[in-house]
């Protein structure tokens, strides 16, 4: 059985608290290894160890940080498949979706090449007479990052990289469920020429998270998962007067428009619905025809493809759409909502209930489920699933479906599919979402940008990557300079005496 403990100081150590959680194979349900759990004298002396190795490092060239940056983009391309698999063995994810998670954090890393840049400040010359003003980013000291369990690369680079290439140490703390990539990435940024005690990682739990949370040593910390738990970190944290950038649960619409590209939009809903098994937070998972025809419509093309989807475990390649759930305990609260779905009267008209794969019998697969006819009092279109499953939503007319993304509580991302620019247009302006896609599903930014939701999706004031990152990771200092003017007239040949 293999034992997952921390990386401290440039090397993986094992754990002392003598508190261990269990690893799954998602697709077998077997537990493949045992990872430690931090206690808070752990994570204390990681902390210290961090905040002792920042100020070199912060006082390292930032092009030479970059440079590691750099190094460090070569080395993951270079690994990339090795770290795919160790995704794929933990998470569940189809092999090209591992790939995909490990690329979209490899890109936020690419732009961290360019630090220099995006930490330079600002200089006016001759404010006033004699006076010049001009200000610095500087790194913030110690920045932790908490990341969860269904991008175990790509949330924990999204969080390190720009932390680390302004100057910062970096502690992260990843999900417990799916540990293993997160060490790896530890082990390559060493070998790209990070300092040691720069990047710490620390597996744990709650006692973890909140040691981090209460550490003075600590300056900023960024968190991803479920909104009760954002809320609790933006709470406990921000009292302490620390940054806090915590992003939490979503419920994303897709608008379907009567004059959309119907085929074009039920292709985007079976891969923005179903791909990664549904535990994806920008997930489609409510899809909204604008009436009734469109909604028949719609219907008829999604389920035949539906019903073709494969899905397996990630050791099958190609021949899987999308593989398990991550624990036991996340198929039965997915299979638990579809239940209280039928319930509360919603039309189940693809049933994946009774979804079994032949050899894999104690895996933590769930077949692909879509609902008609959901109402926005139901359970299942208030919650976020975080599962195969599909809710239609029938709107009678534009602005009624433009008020279901609007008013729900969540405010990660959207979508409208149409062929009118106009109405595409007015919809990007007035939804009160912070993603917009237009006949994109997944609307994502590229790393240049930032990512963020609004409402109960986001706590703190600032996005994640993109310049917003920048800004979060660093303080401000505007230092205003006078010196004295004119030139000193007469010559001096000799040296003063010391008095």
């Amino acid at each position: 059985m293999q034992e997952l403990g921390h990386y401290i100081d440039g090397k993986r150590v094992a754990g002392r608290s003598g508190r261990t959680s269990n690893v799954f194979n998602p697709a077998t349900g077997e537990v493949q290894a045992h990872v430690a759990l931090a206690s808070k004298a752990e994570v204390d002396a990681a902390v210290a160890r961090a905040a002792a190795a920042q100020p070199a490092w912060a006082a390292t060239n930032p092009q030479r940080r970059a440079r590691v940056m750099m190094e460090f983009v070569h080395l993951l391309n270079r690994d990339m498949d090795k770290l795919a698999e160790a995704l794929s063995r933990e998470h569940g994810k189809t092999f090209p979706d591992a790939k995909g998670d490990v690329q979209r954090g490899l890109e936020v890393i690419e732009v961290c090449i360019g630090a220099p840049h995006l930490l330079k400040g600002e200089y006016t010359d001759n404010a006033s007479r004699g006076i010049d003003l001009y200000s610095m980013r500087q790194p913030v000291g110690v920045v932790a990052g908490i990341s969860p369990f269904n991008f175990p690369a790509m949330i924990p680079m999204w969080q390190m990289g720009p932390a680390i290439a302004a100057g910062n140490a970096f502690i992260l703390k990843p999900s417990e469920r799916d540990p293993s990539v997160p060490l790896m990435l530890a082990e390559l940024l060493t070998e790209a020429g990070l300092p040691d005690g720069i990047l710490q990682v620390m597996n744990g739990d709650k006692e973890s998270v909140d040691a981090l949370l209460d550490n003075p040593q600590v300056s900023a910390i960024g968190f991803v998962g479920s909104t009760p738990i954002a809320a609790y970190i933006y709470a406990r944290a921000a009292e302490q007067g620390k940054r806090v950038q915590a992003f939490g649960g979503a419920k994303n619409h897709m608008i379907i428009m009567p004059d959309a590209d119907m085929e074009q939009a039920a292709d985007a809903l079976i891969g923005a619905g179903y791909g990664a098994a549904g535990e994806r937070c920008m997930a489609v998972s409510v899809a909204v025809p604008v009436g009734d025809e469109t909604a028949d419509r719609l219907i008829e093309l999604l389920v035949p493809r539906i019903e073709k989807l494969r899905v397996g475990p990630w050791t099958l390649g190609d021949d899987v759409d999308y593989g398990p759930l991550v624990t036991a305990e996340a198929k039965a609260r997915v299979l638990g909502l579809v239940e209280r779905g039928i319930e509360e009267g919603a039309k189940l008209v693809v049933d994946g209930r009774n979804f079994h794969l032949q050899g894999y019998e104690n895996g933590f697969f769930v077949g692909p489920h879509l609902f008609d006819h959901v109402t926005k009092d139901m359970d299942i279109y208030k919650t976020e699933i975080f599962g195969p499953v599909l809710s239609t939503v029938r709107a009678k007319d534009y602005e009624e479906a433009l008020a279901l993304a609007t008013d729900h509580e969540y405010g990660n991302g959207v979508s409208i599919f149409t062929r009118d620019g106009d109405t595409a247009r007015d919809f990007a302006n007035r939804v009160q979402v912070g993603m917009v896609g237009v006949n994109f599903p997944i609307p994502v930014p590229l790393s240049y940008h930032t990512f963020g939701g609004w409402k109960r999706s986001s706590f703190g004031d600032l996005n994640q990557y993109g310049p917003d990152a920048f800004r979060f990771v660093t303080k401000t200092k505007t230092v205003t300079g006078r010196w004295p003017s004119g030139i000193r007239e007469g010559h001096e040949f000799h040296f003063k005496s010391a008095d």
